[in-house]
């Protein structure tokens, strides 16, 4: 399935999240987001498909994709949901149940094969850290630009760029031939989500 374009992924945190998640999606979306999932991993199944139904009848409203991480359910029970899978997860599983027309990506990290059969099926792969992340403090080493590069030289699917993403490294990343990049902290933390978006979005190549 193609990207949602621009390329931006807006990944949930409600544990930094300054407003609530479905006042997140309304400002990234109307600052022209087109792309959320929701990764509330500590709460039950029932309240994320819940949460999951709230922000995909609000991206419906902004034709965005939005999906949720590592839970198949959820995402078979809201029509037209992405799933986003844990690097050990099965593609081969989640392509089955959810069909050729869903939005199916994969974490990836230093190391991880990003070619052959093993991620047959998938739509892109997030690639993580490309810089040090304050959203995880520790997480690392970060992997720079050249090993993005590389990474993607290398790849069969599209590489988005995540981990310490700013606005000043938007372009850089996608001069590495990153397909797009994503972001947590930022959009989360703040009180004015819209303007961390544009700021983003500012960066893409204009269409």
């Amino acid at each position: 399935m193609k990207l949602p374009a621009p390329a931006l992924l807006v990944i949930t945190d409600r544990q930094q999240a300054a407003l609530p998640l479905e006042t997140i999606a309304e400002s990234v979306f109307a600052a022209g987001c087109r792309w959320l999932s929701l990764r509330e991993k500590d709460l039950t199944p029932a309240e994320r498909l819940s949460l999951l139904r709230r922000l995909a009848r609000i991206a419906a409203e902004w034709n965005a994709t939005i999906g949720v991480h590592d839970d198949m359910e959820a995402a078979c029970a809201v029509p037209g949901a992405a799933l986003h899978l844990p690097a050990s997860a099965s593609v081969a599983a989640a392509r089955r149940a959810l069909g050729p027309d869903r939005l199916i990506g994969r974490s990836a990290h230093a190391g991880d094969t990003l070619s052959g059969p093993d991620i047959a099926g998938l739509d892109y792969v997030t690639l993580s850290p490309i810089f040090l992340s304050s959203s995880k403090p520790g997480y690392g080493p970060a992997l720079g630009l050249a090993d993005l590069a590389e990474a993607v030289r290398h790849a069969t699917v599209p590489i988005i760029a995540l981990g310490g993403i700013q606005p000043g490294s938007v372009g850089e990343c996608l001069d590495a031939s990153a397909a797009g990049v994503a972001v947590m902290g930022e959009p989360m933390r703040t009180t004015d989500p819209a303007r961390i978006i544009k700021s983003l979005l500012r960066q893409f190549p204009v269409r």
